[in-house]
């Protein structure tokens, strides 16, 4: 049988585009694997391994192997989730139902996750701005306000009572939570530190 022309460079023009799909498929998934090795590596430092994979996965591709923009990374999910519990306990104070002893409870909740907010925004504030020649002081400060917003995060529920009711017991999932993410952010930071300030590969990451 002859194939004729017209034929002959249908087949040409179909063969050129599945071996071309075929390589971009390589090429992503080449791409989703490395991306994947990163926020691997990175989490592999954290105490909550698998919360850090599924809370940073988002970050691979800009981040990198770089450790100063995963700690800014993990701080900023961690902002993000103390900024999703406030909006929470707003709500409770509007239209809960508790009195007593677990609304005293629940004002000092508020007040805080308002401590905890304030202490990483400061954190991500110097993670922008690191400087070669204060460094290490600049990590610890931030290591001295991740450590106190975990600590503030964790005393948040110390003083409510009646653990089986529903309002408490979602309070507590949802303050656990975001406790494990931000012991996770401490973590990168400290990695960053351990590192120094050569392991920012990125100029723009700090100033002289």
């Amino acid at each position: 049988m002859t194939i004729t022309f017209p034929l002959m460079s249908l087949l040409v023009f179909f063969t050129f585009l599945s071996l071309s799909t075929n390589t971009n498929q390589m090429t992503y998934a080449k791409e989703n694997n490395n991306n994947n090795n990163n926020v691997k590596e990175a989490c592999s430092v954290t105490r909550y391994k698998n919360l850090c994979f599924h809370t940073l996965s988002q970050f691979s591709n800009t981040a990198g192997r770089n450790p100063s923009k995963w700690a800014r990374a993990g701080v900023s999910v961690a902002i993000g989730e103390v900024i999703n519990v406030q909006q929470y306990l707003t709500t409770l104070k509007r239209y809960g139902n508790m009195k007593g002893r677990n609304r005293v409870a629940l004002l000092d909740c508020i007040e805080t996750f308002d401590y905890a907010a304030d202490e990483l925004h400061r954190s991500l504030v110097v993670l922008r701005k690191l400087s070669k020649s204060t460094f290490s002081t600049q990590l610890g400060d931030i290591n001295t306000w991740i450590s106190a917003a975990l600590s503030d995060e964790d005393t948040c529920i110390d003083g409510f009572e009646g653990n089986n009711e529903r309002e408490i017991k979602f309070l507590q999932h949802k303050v656990q939570n975001v406790s494990c993410i931000t012991s996770n952010a401490l973590a990168l930071v400290n990695k960053l530190a351990a590192m120094g300030i050569g392991s920012i590969i990125d100029p723009q990451n700090f100033s002289d």
